[in-house]
């Protein structure tokens, strides 16, 4: 009995020794590393830029209010700087939505003509506002297609009118105002790239076409300001393409799951 005893201690003794050892030999393993996450595109963001446009015009010439001249088309061309403000929404994986508000500032330069007295003049849209709506799609997490549309604002420049010798007439008009519509579209990236961490700082490159109510510019007299008998029709079509550097102030903020 005893001899049975010391024989069953033993046995415990050595295979508790080898438990031991089974687990000292187990490797160690790191915790399971979390799914990175997209950030979202919902806050607000800031921007400016740089671009260039072209304006088209369907001009007439009225005398005493009635046309006189059959539509013939006029234009411009030129450069401006643009600034805005904007807000996101991302309200699924692969979709956004916004609103946004900017201005254009600069010089898109054409010619007026008063038809009917045979004179000319040089005219430009100084500058113009916006304020609308975009959808876009992500094409990638930090790329996003998009179009828009809202409402525009222009203001044009007055001129001093020559005869076709370029001679002055003693006649001019005088500035004006033009609201309207637009609708656009672009594309919009984040700058993380060639190896250039840029968190929260994007480019977007934008094309806006805005059509503007028609406007009869009074012809007047340089000596009293006084209006004359003719008047020039102007309904302006204005399409600009440009480039801006964005900030979105919450790049690196809430995210969205995918």
């Amino acid at each position: 009995m005893k001899k049975l005893l010391l024989a069953a201690t033993a046995l415990v003794a050595i295979t508790g020794t080898a438990s031991a050892a089974d687990l000292a030999a187990r490797p160690y393993a790191k915790a399971p590393m979390m799914a990175p996450v997209a950030p979202s595109w919902t806050g607000f963001y800031i921007f400016g830029g740089a671009g260039g446009g072209i304006w088209d015009a369907d001009s007439h010439t009225n005398f005493n209010g009635a046309p006189v001249t059959i539509d013939q088309r006029v234009g411009g061309d030129g450069w401006f700087g643009t600034v805005g403000i904007g807000y996101d929404w991302q309200f699924n994986p692969t979709w956004v939505f916004g609103i946004f508000a900017d201005g254009q500032f600069g010089s898109l330069r054409g010619t007026v003509q008063d038809q009917f007295a045979a004179l000319t003049g040089r005219i430009k849209m100084q500058d113009a506002w916006a304020a609308g709506a975009r959808v876009g799609y992500l094409v990638a997490p930090n790329v996003l297609s998009y179009v828009n549309a809202g409402y525009s604002g222009s203001h044009w420049s007055g001129t001093g009118l020559t005869t076709l010798t370029g001679a002055a007439s003693g006649f001019h008009t005088d500035s004006f105002n033009r609201n309207g519509w637009f609708v656009g579209g672009g594309v919009e990236n984040n700058l993380n790239i060639f190896g250039i961490s840029a968190p929260g700082w994007f480019m977007k490159t934008e094309y806006r076409a805005a059509y503007y109510d028609r406007k009869d510019i009074a012809v007047r007299t340089d000596v009293g300001n006084l209006v004359t008998t003719d008047s020039v029709s102007f309904k302006p079509w204005v399409q600009t393409i440009s480039t801006s550097l964005v900030y979105r102030f919450n790049w690196t903020g809430p995210v969205v799951k995918y």
